[in-house]
């Protein structure tokens, strides 16, 4: 492992991942100057740049991602790790804040991942992790707005993994269930709760195999197997 991309350069899961691939060179991309340079400052061990990106100017995605690349010649690993967590009101939350999180979730995230690949393509090689969730598999009426926001991102990371497979391109799709992180701070931790280093762990490893999706705790993936395939009347009377 040489070099690494994290999206969402702040991220707690993302920053643990890169920590654990530790790579030679990293570049983080982000929104808040101040934050990326003290994250830059704690990833120890290698060289690290950083950049300005917006999540929601997805205008000035492509410039932001052809630059990062050409400047380090390329990537071995890069993380779309943008998001962001809210509008859990559903019908009743502020309709900006929603708007933000279907923004930043699936739109802003989703021309991230296009011009991503479209650069590792080009290189043709590399793996791209995106990290999803669990929310991503069937929308709970407790978080609708970002169950599908994340479900729609989900979607085109997982097309566009069958999409390239010839391309010497991979994508791998990680669904966390409840990281304890600064996003969810407050939050009662429902079971099966995990960390970003956990995260990082299975993620890492995943890449090792040939895994294009993979669930974090593991056990989640039989449990949304059948909260998949239950009856609508079923899902909704559970407190989810």
């Amino acid at each position: 492992m040489t070099s690494a991309l994290l999206v969402g350069g702040t991220s707690e899961i993302g920053l643990a991942i890169v920590r654990r691939l530790a790579p030679e060179r990293v570049w983080l991309l982000g929104r808040d100057g101040a934050r990326l340079a003290q994250a830059a400052a704690g990833l120890d061990g290698a060289k690290v740049d950083w950049g300005l990106l917006d999540a929601e100017d997805v205008t000035s995605h492509e410039r932001a991602v052809e630059q990062a690349f050409a400047d380090a010649g390329g990537f071995d690993v890069v993380v779309i790790a943008v998001g962001v967590l809210g509008a859990q009101a559903g019908l009743d939350a502020d309709p900006d804040e929603a708007l933000e999180v279907m923004r930043v979730n699936f739109l802003g995230g989703g021309s991230l991942v296009l011009e991503c690949l479209r650069q590792l393509r080009q290189r043709g090689e590399g793996a791209l992790v995106l990290l999803s969730s669990v929310a991503a598999e069937r929308a709970r009426a407790s978080n609708p707005i970002y169950g599908a926001a994340k479900a729609g991102i989900d979607a085109l990371a997982q097309g566009l993994s069958d999409a390239m497979a010839s391309s010497g391109v991979r994508v791998l799709v990680v669904r966390p269930g409840f990281v304890k992180t600064r996003m969810t701070a407050g939050l009662n931790p429902p079971p099966f709760a995990t960390t970003p280093e956990a995260v990082a762990t299975a993620t890492t490893a995943a890449l090792r195999g040939r895994a294009g999706t993979i669930w974090v705790p593991g056990p989640l993936r039989w449990v949304f197997a059948v909260l998949r395939h239950l009856p609508r009347g079923v899902y909704r009377r559970l407190p989810l």
